[in-house]
């Protein structure tokens, strides 16, 4: 049986932006010229470092394959009280022929523990829910980071085996179903037009 721990309060301000495939490529080179002119938001050094780098090659080269792809995957995780992208989240692409969808985040170091990372999943289980093809959301996380196994646990998710990614390493693997009645997606956002055509 499913069971639930009480999901904390989310930020009202906080959204995930899509991305263009150049938006992609000069992230994936950590170009912050290009950057600047190809996302309407000012992003951390962090998004543009290496340890975020390999993330935006892979969905880069998703995109270039199938433009489709780019309002899937990983985008960037603006908080409009600081007017910036403070992190990544988004999905390793659409639902796939099971209906499972994986999710994937991060926030950058700074402005870790100020509840962004628990407002993009709520943010995307919600899209989750919302899509009919979907019937389970996957979460892959390190086995020492316990914050992100407490936060995926919150919503929902339970532990169903583990894998070795072949750039990460062991990974334990959570899954639950795309709608769960306990855990409760409703955030209201604010639609700022200068993000309306990114952001869904």
């Amino acid at each position: 049986m499913w069971q639930s721990s009480p999901v904390p309060q989310s930020h009202p301000d906080v959204r995930i932006l899509h991305l263009t495939p150049a938006a992609f490529h000069a992230l994936a080179d950590g170009d912050a010229a290009t950057a600047a002119t190809v996302i309407p938001v000012p992003v951390t050094p962090y998004l543009l470092g290496p340890e975020c780098g390999q993330v935006w090659r892979r969905r880069a080269a998703q995109c270039d394959a199938d433009p489709r792809a780019a309002s899937w995957v990983t985008g960037l995780v603006w908080a409009g009280s600081l007017n910036k992208a403070v992190g990544a989240a988004g999905f390793h692409g659409p639902p796939d022929s099971s209906g499972v969808v994986e999710i994937g985040y991060g926030i950058d170091p700074d402005h870790r523990g100020n509840g962004y990372a628990r407002t993009a999943l709520e943010d995307l289980l919600s899209r989750a829910i919302r899509d009919p093809r979907v019937t389970r959301v996957r979460v892959s996380i390190a086995p020492d980071n316990l914050a992100s196994r407490s936060l995926a646990t919150a919503f929902g998710f339970r532990q169903v085996g583990e894998r070795i990614d072949a750039e990460d390493g062991l990974e334990l693997v959570y899954e639950r179903p795309a709608y769960w009645p306990e855990v409760r997606c409703t955030i209201r956002r604010p639609e700022p037009k200068k993000l309306a055509a990114l952001s869904r």
